[in-house]
């Protein structure tokens, strides 16, 4: 099968303040402050891009030359952006972030960038762009409208669906989309809030019960379902077969947390979409996420360099 892997988010100017020193809410904290290039959608599809994936990323930036730099850098990391559109203004979202002296993220604004275009474009060009694509990654908070209007799309053209959350207002109120998804990748925190139960403070063993018992459920699992739960790893579930599975985390220098999602995200289901097994999929997304929060990128920008030092060829492998 040919591959043509369509991103379907947004696209975010962040701003990172780095402490150098211990982070005083209240205080007066001396540190690095960096723009760069982020959001969900375009996070994800350049980390596909570097892991050989034919990607092409649905979205829309501004008409000015931030918007343009982001198109350029996204054009020579090899992601089509024949299908970005430029809005005159609000076509890009901003993330204000606080990084504390141990690389976790201490607080952060968001502002969600104007979804006219998108919206739009999905309506006009949709059924085409879904037909062209072999699987269809989508983040789903967008809102409500869009994120029906795509999964219809795709089931009726028999898409697959891997799904990403940035914050769960959407997905609360459309639950029942997850059980349609090929893959749905979660946290901890949002399984929790999913489910109604506090996962934080109880040991892996139980909380893996809590996900076996509400979360790898028929009303609530996708085919493919992890969580991820920071240091102590992540447990995955394949409702197929009802494997359940664990991975541990990687042992990592952190700089920066923030891009840990969308890292272990894209190397997961880069794996599965090459054709690995979901367990050896995990552990592509644990090495990506691992990588990525040892530097203060919101994307890892040696991915191939890290594969080849390690010698596990995670990203050569085609289905």
């Amino acid at each position: 099968m040919d591959l043509s892997v369509s991103v379907i988010g947004t696209v975010f100017i962040d701003c990172k303040g780095f402490a150098c020193n211990e982070y005083f809410p209240d205080g007066r904290n001396l540190g690095d402050i960096e723009f760069v290039h982020g959001g969900v959608g375009r996070n994800v599809a350049e980390n596909l891009s570097k892991m050989d994936l034919p990607v092409k990323l649905i979205a829309s930036v501004d008409k000015n030359s931030m918007g343009q730099e982001v198109l350029e850098t996204l054009n020579n990391k090899g992601v089509d952006i024949d299908d970005v559109m430029l809005a005159e203004n609000d076509g890009m979202g901003m993330w204000l972030a606080i990084i504390n002296e141990r690389g976790d993220l201490a607080g952060s604004i968001s502002k969600m960038p104007d979804l006219t275009l998108l919206e739009k474009l999905i309506v006009e060009k949709g059924g085409k762009l879904i037909e062209e694509s072999s699987h269809v990654i989508l983040e789903l908070d967008l809102n409500s409208k869009l994120t029906r209007n795509v999964m219809d799309l795709c089931n009726k053209k028999d898409k697959p669906v891997y799904g990403i959350p940035g914050n769960l207002d959407i997905i609360m109120k459309n639950l029942d989309i997850l059980p349609k998804l090929e893959c749905f990748i979660c946290n901890d925190f949002e399984a929790g809030t999913i489910i109604g139960k506090d996962l934080n403070s109880l040991s892996l063993e139980e909380i893996k019960k809590q996900l076996m018992n509400h979360f790898f459920t028929e009303n609530l699992s996708s085919r493919y379902s992890i969580v991820t739960l920071g240091s102590l790893g992540s447990i995955y579930y394949n409702r197929d077969s009802k494997e359940v599975g664990y991975h541990k985390a990687i042992k990592t220098k952190v700089v920066d947390t923030s891009g840990a999602g969308d890292a272990y995200f894209s190397g997961t289901v880069a794996g599965l979409i090459k054709g690995l097994p979901l367990k050896d999929a995990v552990m592509s997304g644990t090495k990506v996420a691992s990588w990525t929060i040892s530097s203060n990128k919101s994307i890892c920008s040696n991915l191939r360099a890290k594969e080849k030092e390690e010698n596990c060829k995670l990203f050569s492998l085609h289905s």
